[in-house]
């Protein structure tokens, strides 16, 4: 490698930041129940973290259908905002007449509870599911 003048990239792996503040309870209206007899009646949401030689850490949040298990909305972006997660939710949207009565799924992260996530589920009339703390699916 060093003749050839080439070298690895050593990518530092990322660490959860935790501040153990409490997280209040919220409520769960799955209870477990991922199945859906049609489209749009249950979403779930959730953001990964991609790393890129450019930009460093990058998220993307997306929503995906349960009956469909396809991608129906997605949003990218160098910060893990409530604005990211919104824009994610947004866009699943743009492909439903009507979303009140949705449930959409999510865990307890600070975009998902936070007021302007809250209020636009409530202008949009969708119901928020949430998982309990340490359990993603639950």
């Amino acid at each position: 490698m060093a003749l050839l003048g080439i070298h690895s990239i050593v990518i530092k792996k990322y660490r959860h930041f935790s501040d153990n503040k409490s997280v209040p309870e919220k409520e769960n209206i799955l209870k477990q129940d991922f199945t859906a007899t049609g489209i749009n009646q249950k979403w779930c949401t959730d953001i990964t973290y991609i790393h890129t030689q450019k930009d460093g850490w990058t998220y993307l949040a997306s929503v995906m259908d349960f009956y469909s298990r396809k991608i129906i909305g997605w949003a990218y972006g160098t910060t893990m905002t409530a604005e990211l997660a919104v824009k994610a939710v947004e866009n699943a949207c743009l492909n439903v007449t009507e979303p009140s009565g949705i449930i959409l799924h999510s865990d307890l992260g600070t975009q998902y509870t936070s007021d302007q996530f809250e209020k636009y589920l409530a202008k949009k009339k969708i119901h928020h599911s949430f998982s309990r703390k340490g359990m993603p699916l639950r």
